[in-house]
């Protein structure tokens, strides 16, 4: 499977939880902390929802900490499968 990278998973983050009010999701958001761009477990949850349903990768909201962090667990794992 492709990997995906971060305009893809701003899109999911947009379709499951919405833009925060706290950054704007088009700047440099790699490193910060879902909590700090003002998403809650519930959002984390909605978020690894769509990433299993997208992308078959089953990764739980509480694993996901930042967007970087979340495109290597990803990546990771869709990097292991057999084609």
């Amino acid at each position: 499977m492709p990997q995906i990278y971060l305009p893809r998973l701003v899109e999911i983050i947009r379709e499951c939880a919405g833009d925060p009010d706290e950054r704007d999701l088009d700047g440099d958001i790699l490193d910060i902390t879902y909590q700090d761009l003002g998403y809650d477990s519930l959002a984390l949850l909605e978020i690894s929802a769509k990433l299993e349903q997208d992308l078959g990768v089953s990764i739980s909201g509480e694993e996901l900490k930042t967007p970087r962090h979340t495109l290597q667990l990803v990546n990771t794992e869709t990097a292991g499968e057999v084609a």
